[in-house]
């Protein structure tokens, strides 16, 4: 054997290049974003690993010849050989198997997904964020398969109405959901008073507090196997909201900014002048009659020639959005915190300026002990809001106004009276709405690991609301020819406060055997809130100036002046057992206690128990290559509900605006009744889900059926009790069935390009299956039997007499007259029958597209116009009315008011048969166009955005905006913005 010195010489110089130290950086991205968090590791090394940062850079030292482990999850584990360059840049591929790995919190626990056996719907920040809204509720909208929402008017601030599966209970303010902040309970109770919040229907909503840029993700629990361990909290459903949290890696910022514009989305279709004026002396001809003084509108008083569309007058205008946001992030392995920031500012499409300011910040800090046992989440935030609006919507108005009445503002630009011939609409712009509110939640999480699989937790929450809110009715709202001076003027007062705190001690327990896994928790819930409210009023001002000074009014009222404690306990706990990754059970019990209840029945139990089958994990199973991921999931338990208010069950009394010799009196307002107790809702679920091709079209069926009994609502009473009702439980019971189903699919997935759809589609029912004694109740022309709660009663509409020309109706009772309430007996179901979205995602290089468009099955009542001939605007649709013996039309003859057979047969129209349309509709609800900018700083991340929300709209419905279902108020606004994000 030889042996050549130069060859060896070459030899040990190739050796020591494999072991030298040698540094490599790159970046880590999706082919279009970049990816932090991204765990990149050398292969068959240890203890040399790195993460990458915020803009998905990363660097380590290693061999040139190492071979990088680049893993992330929801992504393929990507191999990538160094082979001695010292910048690697790598590509992820998305996974879509691994995001059944995705962990998705079910409150007290985290869940993988692939093994949860409960409801639970999710969005995250990635949804939220390409949506221009205020309230976190806007942004669920068509994306959640059980989940209906709808806003309930278009005015700045205003809030949203949500259902969980349907309504549980008989009383409509008694089927909200739990809302759980970071783990806070956050009441939605309305925190307005009605006699305040006039603008805003259903009252202000303490919603509008949660900026939905803090918000890592939501999840809404909605079976009995997520919800029971909430007991009585989550009868309705809980929706679980998470804010951002600091992330490991290098301090960053991001700065984001956006200005856009809102206007009514949908208009109705009305009469213009000469329709209108066609129709008005077509009214007079019918009732016989001529011209009165006070018909401005047709006796040449007012312009005959004059058209003015008072919707785009009234409430055309536009709306000015401006957003910002910014945050501070970053932290060690152990540490890591986030501050941000963010303010927001919208007007009004009314006429004048009426601003909605919108502030707050967040703070969140993360720490884990070097040695991983103790850990600390600390997270605050803080919002103001400022809201003014005029105190009168305009929306009536806009719709009702003569097309040719008088212009709003004389030559010198005041307001326009015509001599005392009209009500300027414009008057109440001097009655103001506003409302102040401040709103701080924070919570505090520690644990410890005692022992390997053995943690003991504590979280402690507190919050606060204040809100101060006024509405004024100055002299200067009536017409200066009524001579009223500001000793008629008024202001109303609420000036509501709400505290809460809880204490909710835990211990779990974790092991893992090679042929399963079993967790258990236990824990407790110390709860208290109190509320205060002082609503107050005041009539008579020696000058409107002093309206808002409460000691200048001639007469001072406390209309309510009360504080109200609400005490809450409960024990929970949770039994879960994973055999093999195929076979789940898992058990979940609460024992509740309220203060709402008489101590006779102040305590009752809840629980569940939810079981899942992974077929895909079976052997017989595994080598199928068309199924990637199987799962039959069943759960079945109990729920309640104390939504009924504080102190319900005690005898009661209010002070008396009566005094008597100087005294202020008291008066019984409520009787006793210590047997009243907890509504229970029974939840049963079987649902199936699927994944073919690797996860690539993924399918989830599940079929529901909750029956909510012991319905708490009042028992009529003999009025010779003084009382006219006992709340109490009655033996009602509401059921509400669907099956709701949900498609991902990727419909393509390159280095360049890539798209995906999730669709959502749920068919509900609403029933109230049994009612004793409902005929002889106060609720028999409310609800009947096998119908679902939401119905209207209406009378049967027939024609229109082509003799006579009124509406005719069906004698449904055969007495030769048609009466109220034997005649108005038709049932018509206002429940939509089916609704769900879709939604696609699409990304080419840097560009990304996300639109969502979503459909609802329903029917509403066509707005309610008084008789067409009268002096107010109709329908363009009226047009086609009866004029003539003979003719055969829709709707009926025109009158002016006179006609009182006609009157009366328009008032049943409105309640008829006739009167209900098709409401469905289809809607790009919200669209997204982002590009990121190539800088030459790699650290720097820039990207410019355009979002639309309420775009498009396809619908029948001829009476405005098809999902607004609460009339005479402004509908929701179609809103475009622009914005520009930073991040470095």
């Amino acid at each position: 054997m030889s042996f050549s010195p130069m060859s060896a010489k070459n030899q040990s110089r190739h050796s020591n290049s494999f072991s030298q130290q040698h540094k490599v950086q790159g970046a880590v991205t999706d082919g279009t974003n970049p990816l932090p968090g991204v765990t990149i590791a050398l292969k068959n090394k240890k203890n040399n690993a790195a993460i990458s940062d915020y803009s998905g850079r990363f660097s380590l030292s290693c061999s040139p010849y190492d071979t990088l482990v680049v893993s992330y999850i929801g992504f393929k584990t990507a191999l990538v050989p160094i082979m001695a360059r010292s910048v690697v840049d790598i590509k992820l591929s998305y996974d879509t198997t691994t995001l059944q790995e995705v962990l998705v919190n079910a409150g007290y626990y985290s869940v993988k997904e692939s093994e949860r056996t409960g409801s639970i719907a999710r969005i995250t920040s990635k949804d939220i964020e390409s949506q221009p809204v205020t309230n976190v509720l806007a942004a669920m909208q068509g994306r959640m398969a059980g989940v209906s929402i709808t806003q309930t008017t278009g005015v700045p601030g205003s809030g949203f109405d949500i259902k969980i599966r349907g309504q549980n209970s008989l009383r409509s303010d008694a089927n909200a959901p739990l809302y759980i902040i970071d783990g806070v309970p956050y009441s939605s109770d309305p925190i307005g008073y009605n006699q305040t919040s006039t603008t805003l229907p259903n009252i202000t909503s303490p919603l509008n507090s949660i900026s939905p840029d803090s918000i890592e993700s939501i999840e809404i629990l909605k079976d009995a196997d997520a919800t029971s361990i909430y007991g009585s909290r989550g009868a309705n459903g809980v929706v679980l909201i998470t804010t951002k949290k600091g992330k490991t890696g290098k301090t960053s910022v991001t700065l984001k900014a956006s200005t856009g514009a809102g206007t009514v989305a949908r208009f109705m279709k009305l009469m213009n002048t000469q329709q209108y004026l066609d129709m008005r002396r077509q009214a007079f001809i019918n009732d016989g009659i001529p011209y009165r003084a006070s018909d401005y509108d047709i006796n040449g008083t007012w312009d005959q020639n004059r058209y003015t569309d008072w919707q785009k007058e009234l409430i055309g205008g536009t709306a000015l959005i401006n957003s910002f946001q910014g945050s501070i992030s970053g932290g060690s392995d152990k540490t890591q915190f986030l501050i941000s920031a963010n303010y927001h500012t919208e007007s009004s499409v009314f006429k004048g300026d009426f601003p909605y300011k919108k502030g707050g910040g967040q703070f969140n800090l993360n720490h884990t002990s070097e040695n991983n046992k103790f850990r600390l989440n600390f997270t605050f935030g803080y919002t103001a809001q400022d809201n003014q609006q005029p105190a009168f919507d305009f929306t009536y108005d806009a719709r009702s106004l003569a097309p040719n009445a008088p212009e709003l503002y004389s030559s010198d630009g005041s307001l326009n009276w015509e001599n005392g011939t009209w009500d300027n609409p414009l008057r109440n712009l001097n009655a103001e709405y506003k409302s102040k509110t401040n709103d701080f939640i924070s919570n505090l999480m520690l644990s410890y690991d005692i022992l390997p699989g053995l943690t003991v937790k504590t979280s402690a929450g507190y919050s606060n609301l204040n809100t101060v809110e006024t509405r004024t009715s100055p002299s200067t709202i009536y017409n200066p020819s009524y001579n009223i001076n500001s000793s008629f003027s008024s202001i109303y007062f609420n000036n509501t406060k709400r505290s809460s705190w809880i204490a909710e001690p835990q211990i779990s327990f974790t092991k893992e055997w090679e042929i399963g896994k079993f967790d258990m928790l236990l824990g407790g819930t110390f709860q208290n809130q109190k509320t205060d409210r002082l609503y107050q009023s005041g009539d008579g001002f020696s000058s409107n100036s002093l309206i808002y000074s409460l000691s200048a009014a001639s007469f001072q009222t406390v209309l309510l002046d009360d504080q109200t404690i609400y005490k809450y306990q409960a024990f929970f706990g949770r039994l879960n057992y994973n055999y093999k990754q195929r076979y789940i059970i898992n058990f979940t019990a609460r024992r509740d206690g309220s203060s709402r209840f008489s101590p006779e029945n102040q305590f009752s139990n809840f629980g569940a128990v939810g079981a899942a089958w992974l077929f895909s994990n079976e052997n017989f199973m595994k080598e199928s290559g068309w199924l990637s991921f199987g799962k039959l999931r069943f759960s079945y338990g109990t729920t309640g509900s104390d939504q009924i208010g504080d102190y319900q069950f005690l005898n009661t009394y209010n002070l008396t605006a009566a005094n008597y010799d100087g005294t202020v009196g008291i008066a019984p307002s409520r009787l006793y009744n210590k047997d009243f107790g907890w509504e229970t809702n029974k939840k049963l679920e079987a649902a199936i889900e699927t994944g073919f091709l690797n996860d690539r079209l993924f399918l989830t069926a599940a079929w529901y059926r909750n029956r909510s009994s012991n319905q708490l609502t009042g028992v009529p009473l003999p009025g010779t009790t003084g009382f006219t009702t006992l709340l109490s439980n009655l033996a009602a019971v509401v059921e509400n069935k669907g099956l709701e189903l949900t498609l991902r699919t990727v419909n393509f997935s390159s280095r360049t390009f890539n798209w995906t759809t999730s669709f959502n589609l749920t068919f509900a029912e609403n029933k109230l299956l049994a009612f004793p004694n409902l005929e002889s109740s106060s609720y028999s022309q409310q609800y009947r039997v096998g119908q679902p709660l939401n119905i209207k009663l209406l009378y049967k509409f027939s024609s229109v007499d082509s003799q006579t020309g009124l509406y005719q109706f069906e004698d449904l009772n055969n007495d030769g007259k048609i009466s109220f309430p034997d005649d108005q007996q038709i049932i018509s179901d206002m429940n939509p029958k089916y609704y769900g979205g879709m939604q696609n995602q699409l990304t080419y290089k840097k560009w990304k597209l996300d639109f969502l468009f979503q459909f609802v099955n329903q029917k509403n009542i066509s707005y309610p116009m008084s008789p067409a001939g009268t002096m107010s605007n109709q329908s363009i649709e009226l047009v086609n009315s009866w004029q003539q013996q003979g003719d055969k039309f829709q709707y009926q003859l025109y009158t002016t008011g006179s006609n009182s057979a006609a009157v009366n047969a328009n008032n049943l129209f409105s309640k008829s048969d006739a009167a209900v349309e098709d409401a469905s509709f289809i809607r790009l609800k919200n669209i997204s166009l982002s590009y990121d900018l190539p800088l030459m700083l790699k650290e720097t991340r820039c990207r410019v955005m355009i979002q639309g929300q309420n775009l498009l709209t396809f619908t029948k419905y001829k009476n405005g905006d098809p999902e607004f279902i609460t009339h005479g108020y402004l509908p929701p606004l179609k809103i475009i913005t622009a914005g520009i994000q930073l991040k470095f």
